[in-house]
């Protein structure tokens, strides 16, 4: 028969254990839906269709966002649900679509797929790939505001925002402060977009 410290002992391996196999899993599940992502914007791209990344995804891709000097290459989804932003930036639905005219508006997590905006300074070309092509914007600038103060005027055309929590270190989640990047269309010399 086993001793209380023993079973104590056993026990304790075995949460450790479980929470290093849940340590594990959570990045390679993360690895795993952008490659499926990707592939599925690539079949997008080449069909001209709606390709979801899984069949029981509730969102699909609608874009490519890239900034070559900090190294980001994001795949846009469609739609702003915390489910969606899970897996990278979401499109919001009423705000003009990557490579069209109009305001496009994305949203995304601070500790995650918008990590990087607080790097971003001003005059940094953005890259946004859509299915009809690709934009250049150039950032003009950032800033706070709480969340019930935010208006986005997605009738303006030829910008970009992309918002976040703040601040980006906080560890609550569901922040009531908002980190806005606005950055306006402008013509850019066609970057070298690597394949996905």
């Amino acid at each position: 028969m086993a001793k209380p410290w023993q079973v104590t002992v056993m026990v304790m391996t075995m949460a450790g254990a479980l929470f290093l196999c849940a340590g594990f899993w959570i990045p390679a599940k993360a690895v795993l839906a952008q490659y499926l992502l990707q592939r599925a914007w690539q079949q997008s791209l080449t069909s001209g269709n709606i390709v979801k990344p899984w069949p029981w995804a509730d969102t699909w891709p609608i874009g490519r966002l890239q900034n070559e000097r900090l190294g980001i290459d994001l795949i846009v989804l469609e739609g702003e649900s915390g489910e969606v932003l899970a897996f990278g930036p979401g499109h919001l639905s009423q705000s003009g679509s990557p490579g069209e005219q109009g305001h496009c508006i994305l949203a995304g997590h601070r500790d995650t797929s918008f990590n990087f905006l607080k790097d971003l300074q001003r005059g940094d070309l953005l890259t946004l790939e859509g299915k009809n092509g690709i934009d250049f914007y150039f950032v003009q600038g950032s800033l706070t505001v709480r969340a019930e103060d935010l208006y986005l005027e997605s009738e303006k055309t030829g910008f970009l925002t992309l918002i976040t929590c703040y601040p980006f270190e906080a560890v609550m989640p569901h922040t009531p402060v908002r980190f806005v990047v606005t950055a306006m269309k402008g013509q850019a010399k066609k970057p070298h977009l690597q394949p996905l």
